[in-house]
């Protein structure tokens, strides 16, 4: 089908869209909305359509006004000065269609659960996990999204052993996905008298939060174990069974969650990283877009496995997916920065979905 049938296409499902939410009274409710998000999703791709026939049939009038020898010399000047400006726009609109006819992800506008865990490198490992657990703190503020942690396990020397957190805000997800991966870091640790660049390394994963209606768990796949919450050490923090751990049987997914007081509150947290892991887990698997399972989509945290490398003495950060350096490192772990990267993966996996389109 050439882009031109596609379009064709988009502007006669608006119209029969159009037609039935006016005219159909007797629609039931649910069909209703649907149909309402449908409408609502293309309009903006048919007014870009519209746009574009509209340029090309000025273009096609100024050609043919130029092409006419009995054209007044004024009139020609100035149909010439047109087409020229609609042929430098027409790609431009061209291009836009282009990126509105992607198939979007249906995740991309999914709030996101986001985990960081050391890898190799012990405690300077975990150091660094609080150091990217930071920087995704100071982005979302940046963005005006809200980041609510929701469970931080932390070392001797106040690193973080694992952290999770929430994100609610716009297009969360959508930014964020292309996050996951191992990071790896080099630089000279505080504690290293000799001054030697250690590497080391930690994990990322970012998940679409998943709500009930996404994905439906039986309770009896479920196994639920509580006990006393404990901090740093070992120590107790509480004399209660408050701590809550969940195992979905089916898949093995395990998660724990003892930040809170409340056994109920710690049990709603687990549920909804849980909800948001098995969900992910299927998403990728029906839409191949990354890997079959969780664990390989963050790897194993080994040092020679990294999506992204941050180098303290060049003062540098290194996407390797796309070959981009930021001589920025401060700016990007205070979150300042961040967005030259996500932008950059962005349009990248934009330009790579461009090339299925026939």
């Amino acid at each position: 089908m050439s882009l031109d049938d596609k379009l064709n296409q988009v502007l006669e499902r608006v119209d029969e869209l159009s037609s039935r939410l006016s005219s159909d009274t007797a629609l039931p409710q649910a069909e209703m909305i649907k149909l309402s998000k449908e409408y609502s999703d293309l309009s903006p791709l048919a007014d870009l359509i519209r746009d574009l026939r509209q340029m090309q049939e000025e273009a096609h009038e100024a050609a043919v006004m130029i092409a006419d020898p009995e054209t007044d010399p004024d009139m020609r000047d100035l149909a010439e000065e047109e087409f020229q400006d609609l042929k430098e726009r027409l790609p431009e609109a061209e291009h836009a269609i282009r990126l509105a006819l992607i198939p979007k992800d249906e995740a991309d506008a999914k709030n996101a659960i986001l985990e960081v865990r050391a890898g190799t490198g012990g405690d300077e490992a975990a150091l660094f996990a609080a150091d990217l657990f930071a920087m995704y703190r100071k982005y979302a503020e940046l963005q005006g999204w809200r980041f609510e942690p929701m469970e931080i396990s932390e070392n001797d020397v106040g690193g973080y052993k694992d952290a999770s957190a929430q994100i609610t805000g716009t297009d969360v997800f959508a930014r964020l996905k292309f996050e996951s991966g191992a990071h790896r870091v080099q630089r000279v640790p505080t504690t290293e008298a000799s001054g030697r660049i250690h590497t080391s390394a930690a994990t990322v994963a970012v998940l679409p939060e998943a709500e009930e209606v996404d994905i439906q768990i039986n309770t009896d796949d479920l196994r639920v174990d509580v006990f006393r919450a404990s901090g740093a050490g070992g120590q107790h923090v509480n004399t209660t069974e408050s701590a809550v751990r969940i195992t979905h049987i089916p898949s093995g997914v395990v998660v724990s969650m003892q930040d809170e007081k409340s056994q109920h509150k710690n049990r709603a947290k687990a549920m909804t990283i849980l909800r948001s892991r098995l969900y992910e887990h299927q998403r990728q698997t029906l839409h191949d877009e990354r890997a079959s399972d969780r664990k390989s989509q963050v790897g194993s945290g080994d040092r020679s496995e990294r999506i992204r490398t941050y180098n303290f003495p060049q003062g540098r950060v290194t996407d390797h997916r796309i070959n981009l350096t930021l001589y920025k490192l401060d700016k990007v772990l205070n979150g300042e920065a961040l967005d030259e990267l996500v932008e950059a993966l962005i349009a990248e996996d934009q330009a790579e979905r461009l090339t299925q389109l026939t």
